[in-house]
Order: C-alpha cells, then structure tokens, then sequence
C-alpha cells in the first residue's frame, strides 16, 4: 500500500470553494442548485436559508427562493442532523428522513408521550385523536397556522405545567410540541410564513411520509454526498455533522470505501473517485450569514478560522453558534452585520490587501442591494454582530 496522501489547508480551501458556490463564476442560476451543492442548507433561523442560497445565486432572488420552497415544492424543511432543522431539495428529503430525521422523530415522540402522561395525565390513545383530528383539519388541502389549528381543534389549546415545584416551573402549551412530531415524522410539512422570509410562524398543511429506506444505505448515500460537498473530512467531523455514533460513521464510510488522506488535525477520507488535487479557483470574497452551511460543515475548523482567539470568539456566541462572517480565499477574515438603516458593516481583523478589500467591499454592496429594506437580525447573536448593528 502506498503512502497516505496529504491535504493541505489551502487544497482543502480550494476544494470550499469549488464545490460550494462560492466563487463569482461558480454561482448557482436556482436555490436548488446551491442547496445540493452544500447537502442541506440551515434552516434553524428562517433568513439562514435565503442568505445562503443568494450568497451562491448568480442573480440573488428571494421570489426564486420562495418559489421552490411554496410553489414547485423542490426545497423542504425537515428535522433531521442534530435534531436540527434543514432545507433539503425534495429529491433529496427520502434520503435524509431514513439516515437522519426517521430516528429524531422517534426519540421526539417518545419524550412527547412522556410529557403529556408526566404534565397532564393523557395517554398514547388521547394523543392519537389530537393528532387525527389535526390531520382532518389539514384534509383537502387546507393550509393553517398553529393558532387557527387550535381553535379547530381545541385540544391542541390544552397546557402542561412543566417542572413543577421547581424555580423554573413554566406553564406550556401542548400545540407546539404535538405539531412539531407530526411534522418530524412528515405527516404534516411547513408551508408559506405569516409575515415575510425572515418569518418563524408558518402555515402547516398536511404532509406524506418518505417511503422507508434502509437506514445503512440511506446513511451510507448521506456520507457520499457530505465527502463531495465537504470533504476531506474526518470521522469526528462527520460525527459532529450528523449527529450519529462513531459507529455508525464508520460503518458509511466503509459503505463508500472512502480513502484516508492526512489532514493536519488527523486522518481524513475523500470518495475514492475524488482523490486529485483540486486546481486553484482563484481570488474570492463571500459574505455568509449566521449559520451558513460552509462554517457549519465541520468540527474541526482551525485551517479557515482565525488563529487569534479573541477574533474567534468574537464570531461565535455562547453556545457556539457562527455569526455572519467576511471570507477571502477560504479563510474568515471578519464580520459582517445589518445596521439599522439597511446598511452593511463589516470589519476585518487585519489588512487582507487591495484586491481583497475591493472585492469583499463588492459583496457586501451586492448584500446590500439585495436585501433592499428588509431587516434581518440572527436569531444567535455574537458580540462581532452586535458591535457591528449599533
């Protein structure tokens, strides 16, 4: 057996670049495009998902985006990696329920069952009619938001006191809780917002549940598509990203006979049809929001981030979710932020240079132009947006 290959940081940065769209002549012409491009965009913050896909977009276009997600239906939301909420394209949404979404619904409704039977006293049999009679609501077609669902069915209006006796006791709403099963299970789908893009309250409507997949395949096809997209990766990062036990990343990795690689935090694996060098793609600025899918692909983030800490720390909040950042050539080179004029801020933490200053000015006037009047704050703030808001 030869000699493992070894993969640089800046290899690893080409690699970013090509297969996200995230240079100017490698946009994406449809939201589609730039969602396969990436696996999955974020969905835990609304705005997540059209900042990612116009920042890939050739011709940013929030109609476009609304199109494929309440129109034609080719981009979904679903609870999948993480127990976290994504936008897959519809081809993909079988896939991603069998290797990720079919086991967290499973997990949800069992600590579903057990809150309603802890905080109020109902059983499996009296969840069953809610859910049937939401279902009905939902019959022909019908689109509604959580609250117009609760006055058709008013059990959804019932309220479980959790945590009682305790300092943080809180009375609860069941609604939310037997909505979002439903829909971790896909019986029921999220559809058009009340409001605009930037919008959480959805309208739900009534939902098909993929066909089953067997989970080992599904996972394996999930990790194939990851290491085209982000790889190389190692197992701790697709550990981190899909949220499955080391067990089962290996068992995917073995499924795609992935190749290990040296990377400078371990050992990685590319897809075996993957191996060669990617040639370099040039200069390139992006501007990515809170949360975007290419600093949130990997665990192991030290060959794009800053190497001084506090600039580090700067770009995350407590929890360690990514604010918005500036990037040059694959690397994070700063911050960025919407005012409350509309404005776009952004601060560098060292002189990149000329070209890069102009380029990354360019971006942030395209940001900018798009956005138009509309506001758009992170649901997770850093003390970088923060700064940059005021």
């Amino acid at each position: 057996m030869g000699a493992r290959r070894e993969v640089g940081a800046e290899e690893r940065r080409h690699r970013m670049a090509a297969r996200q769209r995230l240079t100017a002549d490698g946009r994406s012409e449809r939201p589609e495009e730039a969602a396969e491009s990436l696996v999955a965009l974020h969905g835990t913050d609304p705005a997540t998902v059209y900042l990612s896909a116009a920042a890939r977009m050739r011709v940013p276009d929030a109609a476009a985006i609304d199109h494929a997600l309440y129109e034609e239906r080719s981009l979904t939301r679903l609870l999948a990696m993480r127990r976290t909420m994504f936008v897959v394209t519809a081809d993909a949404r079988p896939l991603v329920h069998a290797a990720a979404a079919h086991a967290i619904a499973a997990a949800e409704r069992r600590k579903l069952t057990a809150w309603l039977a802890e905080g109020g006293g109902w059983d499996e049999r009296w969840l069953a009619e809610v859910e049937d009679a939401v279902l009905a609501a939902l019959a022909g077609g019908a689109e509604s938001t959580a609250a117009e669902l609760a006055q058709r069915v008013p059990r959804l209006r019932e309220q479980v006191v959790a945590a009682r006796g305790k300092p943080y006791e809180a009375t609860q709403n069941v609604s939310s809780r037997i909505l979002r099963v439903l829909a971790a299970e896909g019986r029921i789908v999220r559809r058009r917002p009340v409001g605009g893009w930037t919008s959480s309250q959805y309208r739900w409507a009534a939902g098909a549940v993929p066909v089953p997949t067997p989970a080992g395949e599904a996972r394996a096809e999930l990790v194939r598509r990851w290491l085209a997209a982000y790889g190389p990766g190692t197992e701790a990062d697709l550990k981190w990203w899909t949220g499955w036990t080391l067990t089962e990343v290996r068992a995917a990795l073995a499924a795609v006979g992935a190749e290990p690689v040296g990377l400078a935090e371990g050992a990685g694996y590319l897809l075996p049809q993957d191996t060669a060098s990617e040639p370099d793609p040039g200069p390139w600025a992006a501007l990515l929001p809170a949360l975007d899918p290419t600093p949130m692909g990997w665990r192991g983030r030290d060959w794009y981030l800053p190497e001084d800490p506090a600039d580090r720390a700067a770009l995350f909040d407590r929890s360690g979710n990514i604010g918005p950042t500036v990037w040059w050539n694959g690397r994070v080179v700063g911050g960025w932020a919407q005012r409350a004029d509309g404005g776009v801020a952004h601060r560098l933490f060292t002189d990149p240079g000329r070209e890069a200053a102009a380029a990354i000015d360019a971006e942030a006037a395209r940001l900018r132009g798009w956005l138009g009047g509309t506001r758009v704050t992170p649901r997770f703030r850093t003390p970088m947006e923060r700064e940059l808001s005021a």
